[in-house]
């Protein structure tokens, strides 16, 4: 069999070849280049060019053909165009979950064949099963502090068939230890961070490229306002009936709280000697103004870096955007109500099941553990399928549930089964 390892200059890729090639297999690497801009970056420079040399060092040590292939324009048309359509429309995307699905296991792939692969290896910390029926399961990475699988979750049983995972069985620090006895260059590299193939980047410079700066206002919004908001108590009494709710009361509860409600009044006053007239805002139980913004659209939910704001006893998190009139509404404290949700919903056409066979019927219920960012830990959770789409009911709220990243469903043996954009 021939395989080619999508060579990335890290230490997880290397070891991957190298195991590859101690195992018998005609393997080949290959590293591609997704990105040409350093607009937004925060080193002024793309990084790739040192980690094509890497890589290059890395496959003459093991012993291994290397080459290399510009897909910069299939990354900027199928993920970064996709990241700022998501970003305008106040979503949050993983361009990382679209780079596997679109990239590495599309566009990369072909390419492989083209060269004569049978398969492409990465250093994914994942874990594939093939079953009788000769269908794939996906299982969670052996190192439970490196398990990747969630990148992985829109891929499908064709791209699963072409993609081998040499380290899932592994745990870090015994690839770290693999890479040092090969001397392989890349032992020690840290790992890489930052939005895939582009790197570390000041989000808001990045995104300016094409999405425009417009000033808006930053909103407080206290604890009085979920004591007299009815939408809150709503929720509050629908957490109360369990997973015995209608398709009416599920899609009440994964929307979030409208916070269009809350509105400012102003009045004039003399300030100073001169007593020169000014503009404030009269006093609100519920919220205040708290600053300006340079665009809602550039902001997540949850977010705490970046927001300029300080003279709070606590950390001040943002909590929703709207982004029709630009506003970013904030909350102080890690354990603001607006920051917590316990149901979300997946459009029917946004469901994943990585085997076919488990889809769920409407009408259907299961227990699933589901996570929606990586590496946050596994929650209990029961899904329930509706005409509406896949409801997602958490035993406990979640933190910033953040519309356009991916919801990713386990079972306790700790197959990946399925996924779907929030």
């Amino acid at each position: 069999m021939k395989i080619c390892v999508g060579l990335s200059g890290g230490v997880d890729s290397s070891v991957a070849a190298l195991l590859l090639k101690q195992q018998g297999y005609d393997v080949f690497a290959m590293f591609m280049q997704n990105w040409h801009d350093t607009e937004g970056t925060l080193h002024g420079d793309c990084e790739w060019e040192e980690d094509k040399f890497v890589a290059e060092m890395v496959a003459r040590k093991i012993g291994i053909p290397f080459y290399f292939i510009d897909l910069s324009k299939e990354y900027r048309q199928r993920v970064v165009d996709y990241l700022f359509d998501e970003y305008a429309r106040g979503r949050t995307p993983n361009p990382d979950v679209l780079c596997n699905r679109e990239i590495k296991f599309d566009a990369f792939l072909k390419a492989a064949e083209r060269l004569g692969a049978d398969c492409v290896a990465t250093g994914h910390y994942c874990r594939k099963e093939q079953l009788p029926d000769g269908t794939f399961r996906i299982l969670e990475g052996a190192d439970p502090n490196k398990d990747q699988s969630y990148f992985l979750c829109q891929l499908t049983q064709e791209q699963f068939a072409k993609a081998v995972f040499p380290i899932g069985d592994l745990l870090k620090p015994e690839v770290r230890r693999l890479a040092r006895e090969a001397d392989l260059p890349s032992a020690e590299k840290k790992d890489s961070q930052g939005i895939c193939f582009v790197g570390k980047v000041d989000l808001p410079v990045f995104l300016q490229q094409k999405l425009e700066s417009v000033e808006g206002d930053v909103v407080e919004v206290f604890d009085a306002y979920y004591a007299d908001s009815a939408e809150y108590a709503r929720d509050q009494e629908l957490i109360g009936k369990g997973t015995d709710l209608t398709d009416s009361e599920l899609m009440e509860l994964s929307t979030p709280i409208d916070y269009s409600d809350i509105r400012f009044e102003t009045e004039t006053y003399r300030s100073g000697k001169k007593h020169i007239k000014k503009t404030r805002d009269k006093a609100n139980p519920w919220a205040r103004r708290i600053g300006r913004h340079e665009g809602a659209q550039f902001y997540t939910i949850g977010q705490r870096k970046g927001l300029g704001i300080g003279g709070h006893a606590e950390p001040v998190f943002v909590i929703a955007t709207d982004i029709a009139r630009n506003i970013i509404y904030v909350g102080e404290g890690e354990r603001h109500k607006g920051l917590y949700r316990t149901c979300l919903r997946i459009a029917p056409d946004e469901i994943h099941w990585i085997r076919p066979s488990e889809t769920m019927q409407i009408g259907e219920k299961r227990r699933y553990r589901v996570r929606i960012r990586y590496r946050q830990p596994l929650q209990d959770a029961t899904l329930l399928m509706r005409e509406a789409g896949l409801f997602v009911l958490f035993d406990e709220p979640q933190r910033g549930i953040t519309p356009g990243q991916f919801a990713v469903w386990y079972a306790p043996d700790g197959e990946m089964l399925g996924s779907g954009v929030i």
